[in-house]
């Protein structure tokens, strides 16, 4: 894995501060939400936990700055109102984060089951997360909890429906 590339902000100490005008905090939050999903994407993560203060994406050793709690959850409610993450507790202490909306996965899922002819057929959630056919299509590797997630809002639009059998699902588009 190549070292990921820091944003200048990440080395300019007021970045780690919950800023508190409104313009400046709003790009603030901006470059924020992006580097969560550009960092976690580097690192191929789906889920977070606001306690993980060991994290470089919440703590700069050299400047000695981690955010708090409160930027955290400031930033993961960005990302939550962009369609990028939802939480996965009621404190809202862990989180999935989606490198692309849910609704963008499910399309890029139906999109390629069109286009490969697999309309009435049943898939697995390994087949289409990490099968060989998708290898070089954005939703491979995603977390099957991600893709499950996606799944189901396709299922609510009819366009497929989710079979579970021994605790493993399938899916049938049509």
């Amino acid at each position: 894995m190549t070292d990921f590339q820091w944003p200048w902000e990440y080395t300019f100490p007021p970045f780690f501060t919950l800023q508190p005008h409104e313009e400046t905090r709003r790009r603030q939050l901006k470059v924020w939400t992006d580097l969560f999903l550009k960092y976690l994407k580097h690192t191929n993560r789906y889920s977070l936990s606001i306690n993980d203060q060991a994290s470089p994406l919440f703590h700069n050793e050299s400047l000695n700055r981690r955010l708090s709690p409160e930027l955290v959850l400031a930033i993961l409610g960005e990302l939550e109102r962009s369609g990028h993450a939802n939480p996965l507790d009621k404190r809202r202490q862990e989180w999935q984060v989606y490198w692309h909306t849910l609704e963008e996965y499910g399309n890029m899922v139906y999109d390629w089951v069109q286009e490969t002819g697999q309309t009435n057929t049943i898939c697995t959630l390994y087949e289409i997360a990490s099968g060989e056919n998708t290898s070089q299509l954005d939703f491979h590797g995603v977390d099957e909890a991600v893709l499950l997630s996606a799944l189901r809002l396709l299922e609510e639009k009819g366009r497929c429906e989710l079979i579970e059998m021994d605790g493993s699902h399938g899916v049938k588009f049509f």
